[in-house]
């Protein structure tokens, strides 16, 4: 809005009148004594009068001088435009603005169509004056000052996205009916400039992937000379050379020359690959935790192969999962042949021993107090040993369990365990001592794989109680039995613990041999689906399908602890732990040859929260084939709370047609959905 001219203008105007004044007034020449005809003696003390004709009021010299320059606001009001243009004529005046008070005020950006985005928008929100005391009252004098800062600030932030002859004009506007002053940044953008050349010297150098790096820098010709944009196109292409073999590589600082009267620029970028490299050896200060042999089996790279600055963060990623240390360097070294690099790893140990407790209720389930004793490294490398205690209402049980982590590759874990329990349901009462061991590919959060298997064996012996006839009498039998447990798995899903799309299906065979009045096999199959559709951005629909069979052998012959059950968390919420299916005189579960269950929850996010409403529905059979009428259907619904580790799910679910016994509501808590 041009002030300073505009004010001058109007004091030259003064200055000249008075010279044209003197001019046409010729000097007249008097005696020191003598008076014109007919004139008084003048009194040096009254006040001047105007000059006829002239226009202007002589000026006030008793007044304070108001000639500094007006800003928009004042511009206005004396009818002078910013643009030099006629004034705008207001049809409703606006109240005049209290200098002195304080005042509430709001801040308008004009001017930045088709140039404002959420980025511009966001760094102009957290580094603006106006905006840092927006809400607290202050003067016009104060709001004029962080104006001129924030009128720096846009031509800054403009400059940065290429709009080099940008104006930015800032005003104050009167509140209308006693609201806030407007502080608006008007904006004239300009053209955005944009880049002639794009020159990348040096990269001649990287003879490997050349095309490949070259692509990574995004910016090319003809691009606008966005700061923003060359920034991420200078870390793309570093990233690019540390994932394509070249670990010592260096970037400069991009170097753009403007060019004003063409509205162009020239961007230039160095770059310095050092030399293409493939992984060396494997190199570590001391072998109390990790060998180096072990941190290799662990790696994702093999030595010879090129090297790629990924692999690296996620052998760091790897190392500190195991639980058994608490930092860890890795530095890559040159090998010295101009071919190979070396890796340098250090690590700080973590505590290795973790004791931990356990106190709880489950509806079905009774109390349940647990403690353990973990060595993570009782046996190296990985070799974690666990002593493990259960006493409860309906669980007491002792066990020792072995685990190496990282088994001769890397996510497979070798288990065996040990263990004697009492287990006293509602279905059965089993005392039972196992010896079992497996060896698994599992899925982690660092690396979600697609397929998953385990194979293991399975020795135990059970004494264990049911119930038998119409009269359901109590009896007690020993069994003895060895199984073969196998898991084939594939997980499409997108997460772990919170998927949102994809589908996963499971399947579990176990055949058994059972040692008890003469020996008999039997197979145990069961086969776990899940989908995930989401319905817009807050809303997942998930379904779940559960089929489970033993062929074989009759449900008598079957030990109470190997049959089918339904009901609790994990299976139709709202009843309770294994009550669905088949009951005997007493009205207790005696579980059964099959199972069919289905689920099917609506995941409603809002923020770090959400409601699930659900419906599960689940039935046992006594016959082979999973019995597709009359199932027991829950309803429910659940909270979620999203943590940086998983959702934390609470469920509350009644029976939609309970059998006598089952509970009118019951509650769940677990880490993780449901399914």
């Amino acid at each position: 809005m041009f002030r300073g001219p505009t004010t001058c203008r109007f004091r030259l105007a003064l200055l000249n009148s008075c010279a044209v004044l003197f001019a046409i007034v010729p000097p007249v020449a008097y005696a020191r004594d003598e008076l014109p005809p007919d004139s008084t003696p003048l009194d040096p003390q009254s006040p001047t009068e105007s000059l006829p004709d002239l226009g202007v009021e002589w000026p006030d010299m008793d007044q304070p001088d108001n000639t500094e320059p007006m800003e928009a606001e004042d511009q206005d009001a004396a009818g002078v435009s910013a643009d030099e243009g006629p004034p705008v004529e207001n049809p409703v005046p606006a109240p005049p603005v209290d200098y002195a008070a304080e005042h509430d005020y709001k801040v308008v950006l004009r001017g930045l169509d088709g140039v404002e985005d959420d980025q511009f928008r966001n760094r102009f929100n957290e580094l603006s004056v106006l905006r840092e005391g927006d809400g607290d009252k202050a003067n016009v004098a104060q709001i004029k000052r962080r104006a001129k800062e924030d009128v720096a600030l846009l031509q800054r932030l403009l400059r940065a996205k290429g709009y080099y002859d940008a104006r930015v004009v800032s005003e104050i506007l009167p509140a209308q009916d006693g609201g806030r002053l407007q502080v608006v940044l008007d904006t004239v953008p300009g053209p955005q400039y944009l880049l002639d050349e794009v020159s990348l010297p040096g990269m001649e150098n990287a003879h490997e992937n050349q095309d490949r790096l070259q692509k990574a820098f995004s910016v090319k010709t003809g691009d606008p000379v966005d700061a923003d944009q060359i920034i991420a196109a200078q870390i793309g292409l570093t990233v690019a050379l540390s994932e394509n073999g070249y670990p010592f590589a260096k970037v400069d600082e991009p170097v753009v020359r403007i060019d004003h009267e063409v509205r162009q620029g020239d961007l230039s970028v160095t770059v310095d690959p050092m030399g293409y490299r493939r992984f060396g050896r494997i190199s570590i200060a001391g072998d109390d935790i990790f060998s180096a042999r072990h941190i290799q089996r662990i790696a994702r790279f093999r030595p010879g192969d090129p090297y790629n600055a990924s692999d690296v963060t996620d052998l760091r990623r790897a190392l500190i999962s195991t639980g058994l240390i608490s930092s860890v360097s890795l530095t890559p070294k040159d090998a010295g042949d101009g071919q190979t690099v070396d890796l340098a790893v250090a690590v700080e140990p973590a505590p290795p021993r973790t004791v931990a407790g356990e106190l709880g209720y489950g509806t079905g389930e009774g109390y349940r107090v647990e403690a353990s004793w973990q060595h993570r490294n009782f046996f190296p490398p990985e070799g974690a040993m666990t002593f493990r205690g259960v006493a409860g209402t309906q669980e007491q049980s002792l066990s020792a369990i072995y685990r190496r982590n990282n088994y001769k590759r890397r996510d497979q874990v070798l288990h065996a365990q040990v263990s004697a329990s009492n287990i006293n349901r509602a279905a059965y009462d089993a005392k039972t001592l196992q010896i079992s061991g497996s060896i698994e590919r599992q899925t982690n959060i660092i690396f979600q794989k697609a397929w998953t298997w385990s194979a293991g064996a399975e020795l135990l012996t059970s004494d264990e109680r049911d119930s038998v006839g119409v009269s359901a009498t109590s009896r007690r039998r020993t069994f003895f039995i060895a199984a073969l447990p196998l898991n084939l798995n594939y997980d499409g899903s997108d997460d772990l613990l919170n998927p949102v799309r994809g589908f996963r299906l499971g399947m579990r065979v176990s055949p058994e041999l059972s040692f008890q009045s003469g020996t008999f096999g039997y197979g145990r199959v069961q086969i776990d689906g899940s989908v995930y559709q989401p319905m817009g951005e807050r809303v997942v629909l998930a379904a779940r399908v559960r089929a489970g069979t033993i062929v074989g052998a009759h449900r008598d012959q079957i030990a109470p602890s190997r049959r089918y059950y339904a009901g609790g968390g994990g299976s139709v919420r709202g009843y309770g732990y294994q009550d669905i299916g088949p009951r005997d005189a007493n009205d207790d579960p005696i579980g059964g040859r099959s199972l069919a269950e289905f689920s099917l929850e609506a995941r409603i996010r809002f923020g770090d929260f959400g409601i699930v409403p659900f419906v599960d529905a689940g039935n046992i059979s006594t016959d082979y084939l999973p019995n597709i009428k009359d199932f027991q259907i829950g309803a429910g619904l659940g909270v979620r709370y999203y943590s940086s580790f998983g959702p934390i799910r609470i469920d509350v679910g009644t029976p939609i047609n309970p059998q006598p016994g089952d509970p009118r509501v019951a509650v769940y808590v677990s880490l993780g959905q449901a399914f």
